[in-house]
């Protein structure tokens, strides 16, 4: 199975990544090991994690206050976010207009060959 970052979520999850590795050095590169086993976890039980908004599931990271947002998808994951668990709860649902608009972006992410990557 594959996954895929909205760009947003991209954007997000690299921001947090600088912020821990300058908060600490090898923090950041923790912080991002941790995001790809959530990941990971999502891929492999991908209905597993509550659903906290249509179709959208949540699977919480170890040690950091982050929890990844995705959608299931037929060949794989979308995350629509790295969502930090004490900040604004609903920052990432312009993302999620409608079940058409993310498809939408996940047809164009592929076509731009936006961070795209699977797990063995």
């Amino acid at each position: 199975m594959n996954f895929l970052f909205h760009p947003g979520a991209d954007e997000g999850f690299i921001e947090a990544v600088i912020h821990y590795e300058d908060s600490e050095p090898g923090l950041g590169l923790d912080f991002s090991r941790e995001v790809y086993a959530t990941i990971q976890n999502a891929l492999d039980y991908p209905n597993t994690w509550p659903e906290i908004e249509d179709e959208v599931r949540r699977c919480l990271v170890h040690r950091f206050p982050y929890g990844v947002l995705y959608s299931v998808e037929p060949d794989g994951i979308f995350v629509l976010a790295i969502m930090h668990l004490h900040r604004d709860p609903d920052y990432w649902k312009h993302r999620l207009k409608s079940g058409r608009a993310r498809r939408y972006a996940v047809t164009r992410a592929r076509q731009r060959h936006v961070r795209r990557g699977s797990m063995p």
